[in-house]
């Protein structure tokens, strides 16, 4: 934090960030990475010393080929291992080790050895486990869900336990939940031994791609990335009347790498805008309800999504490239969305222009520091040549370091190096965690078959629709993200729900993408809101309020993956090609997309030339609706006018029309008290 920290910097305007409020963001960080134990002495220099071997042997792994389970039981390892030494059972046996969790740690390390010592015997075994085999399958499931517990809290080790019960008492249960049941022994081979369970796809992204990704933003932030993106925004945007609010935009999306998470992005830039946003006129809840829309883009943007994203790429066996490419065209929707929304903002509450001093020009800032731009597109341009995202990820590694050494400051000396190879292990160890647990659930599903028989389900509670396949869907990953991370919710939603969107003709592609967005909401959805409560804590708002704001500005950007599903043309904002589209399908998508939400954020805020009237809101809101989500609104519509209505975009641009003109005839707008 002390890289963004506002109390440090003298050319931002009063009231500074306190440090009470600062502590009480970074609490929420904690909240969403884990409480870890801040250790010093020989504790702390065996801890850092596992974590930088855990690190080297990742981009060990990237380099020289690992086989696979090798590579996953001993990334496993590493992880339990050090979540017992850094995450204490109990908040009061903070900052130290105590004896239990060096016992529990080394015990999950011995049973994964025992497992690879085994070999080929021991896989073999999958599905008649000998009784050794049952009781260190037992006792490593329970290790795994304690360590779970200390890392991420209880609902995913309370998910995974009640998934493990569905297995155990099939024959008792209702229909159409009724299956014939599992032993014990028979799930443990499942879990514990094949390659479906717990040592599953979910652990397989987590050893290959997921640590990569926390190394190389740990490499970024390490050398001054992060500030200097910052620093970039605010030069770039000095002097505008909305220099804050833009500033907020563009600096989440530059900071979603060096971040990688979006509370730690809202607290970092919000330590910094927030005062200039309260001088500039933005209210508390709006400032914050911005922050935390920020800080969600950063798991959103490209080159480095939210961790699921790489578990999109594993489950539809496509290059992580394929995702980013169709996180491109949403990337630009939603930013295009908070931009416009900070916009109405800066009108509504009418932001004045600020000035602030400046450590240096834009053009020397460039000439000093523009290298970390090119650390950043790396990763982007070695997999467009060619090499794959393991060996993109650890040469973009590479290339940060390198560069790093052309300015003294940023240069990532022995201790600063050491700093950065420890802290992108101990980065991974909430989603390490959570992807292990999460294969519990996978490797359940697959056992039992519940995803198809939970997509029977809804489809049959939907009637064979598809819009109300999606609502229900989108309903089911919102709830489910209320409870547990991101990463957990588009695992569980991906296996149990994603079937049911492609029976109905849905591509694969767009229903993980669907999913996978609906799950990023969990971030600003309560009770796990954990970005607006950190925004909250560093503007003193509302922590509800905040959200409800947050929920304000995201909103027009989450109606777009309806569009994946729902509209024939939809998959162009994928960049895919549709049947009997062309490019110009895409482009024609993208600007019917761009211009509902316009006309749905001048509806969320109250504003379009001039303050709306109640009329214009639910005018505006009827547009966009017909040019982002024309479904919803289409069957009733042409129930109303008795016919079929094959261009209700064009009814969409006709109604915002009638607003913008009416706004128009009232005149130039006051200006705001």
């Amino acid at each position: 934090m002390g890289q963004g920290d506002a109390a440090a910097r003298p050319d931002i305007p009063d009231p500074a960030i306190s440090d009470e409020a600062l502590k009480k963001a970074e609490e929420f960080i904690e909240q969403e990475e884990g409480a870890t134990n801040r250790l010093t002495g020989w504790g702390g220099r065996i801890v850092i010393s596992i974590a930088v071997a855990m690190s080297l042997f990742h981009l060990y792994a990237a380099y020289w080929i690992v086989p696979t389970q090798e590579l996953r039981y001993t990334h496993v390892a590493f992880v339990l291992l050090l979540a017992y030494l850094l995450f204490p059972v109990s908040a009061r046996f903070r900052n130290r080790i105590a004896w239990w969790d060096v016992l529990l740690g080394l015990s999950c390390v011995a049973i994964i050895g025992y497992a690879l010592a085994g070999g080929e015997d021991f896989t073999d075994r999958a599905t008649v486990p000998d009784r050794m085999d049952v009781v260190l399958g037992v006792i490593f499931i329970v290790l795994l869900l304690e360590a779970t517990r200390r890392t991420t809290g209880p609902i995913m080790p309370v998910v995974a336990i009640c998934f493990i019960a569905y297995a155990m008492l099939g024959p008792y249960l209702p229909p159409p939940w009724t299956h014939h049941g599992y032993t014990i022994t028979r799930i443990v081979g499942h879990l514990f031994i094949t390659l479906e369970g717990i040592f599953g796809v979910a652990v397989d992204v987590s050893a290959t791609l997921i640590i990569l990704f926390t190394i190389y933003g740990a490499f970024l932030q390490h050398s001054g990335a992060g500030k200097f993106f910052i620093d970039f925004s605010l030069g770039l945007m000095r002097g505008k009347a909305n220099a804050p609010g833009r500033t907020v935009v563009l600096s989440s999306f530059l900071l979603g790498g060096p971040s990688g998470s979006g509370v730690a992005t809202t607290v970092m830039i919000g330590s910094v805008a927030y005062p200039m946003m309260k001088k500039a006129g933005f209210k508390a809840n709006a400032a914050g309800g911005l922050l935390a829309a920020g800080g969600l883009g950063a798991i959103l943007s490209p080159p480095v999504l939210g961790a699921a994203a790489f578990l999109i790429a594993e489950f539809l066996k496509i290059s992580y490239l394929d995702v980013l490419w169709m996180a491109t065209i949403p990337t630009i929707l939603y930013y295009l969305s908070l931009l416009i929304m900070v916009e109405f903002d800066a009108k509504r509450f009418g932001a004045k222009a600020i000035d602030y001093a400046q450590e240096m020009p834009i053009p020397t800032l460039l000439r000093r520091y523009g290298f970390h731009f090119l650390s950043l597109v790396a990763v982007v341009g070695f997999m467009v040549w060619g090499y794959s995202p393991m060996l993109s990820v650890f040469y973009a590694t590479a290339v940060t370091f390198a560069l790093s050494f052309l300015r003294p400051e940023t240069a990532l000396y022995p201790r600063k190096f050491v700093k950065a190879l420890s802290d992108g292990s101990i980065g991974v160890l909430n989603a390490a965690t959570t992807c292990a647990s999460a294969g519990i659930v996978v490797g359940i599903v697959t056992l039992t078959g519940l995803g198809l028989k939970f997509s029977a389900i809804v489809i049959a509670y939907a009637g064979g629709s598809l819009l109300l396949t999606a609502l229900y869907t989108a309903l089911i990953v919102w709830v489910i993200g209320l409870a547990v991370p991101v990463t957990a919710s588009y695992i569980i939603c991906a296996v149990i729900a994603a079937p049911a969107l492609t029976q109905l003709g849905v591509p694969d592609y767009a229903a993980h993408m669907f999913i996978f967005y609906y799950a990023v909401l969990s971030e600003v959805s309560p009770p796990t809101a954990l970005a607006p409560f950190a925004a909250a804590a560093i503007t003193g708002g509302d922590p509800y309020k905040t959200t409800l704001q947050s929920w304000k500005y995201t909103l027009p950007a989450f109606l777009v993956p309806f569009v994946f599903v729902l509209d024939p043309d939809g998959i162009g904002l994928l960049m895919k090609i549709p049947k009997d589209g062309s490019v110009w399908t895409i482009v024609w998508i993208t600007l019917k997309t761009s211009l509902g939400l316009l006309a749905l954020a001048a509806a969320a805020q109250g504003w379009a030339l001039r303050r709306t009237l109640a009329w214009e809101r639910v005018v505006l809101a009827i547009a966009g609706l017909f040019l982002v989500f024309p479904s919803l609104l289409e069957a009733l519509a042409e129930l109303i006018v008795g016919r079929d209505i094959a261009y209700t975009w064009a009814v969409g641009i006709v109604l915002g029309a009638i607003v913008i003109a009416a706004q128009k005839a009232r005149g130039t707008p006051p200006a705001p008290a």
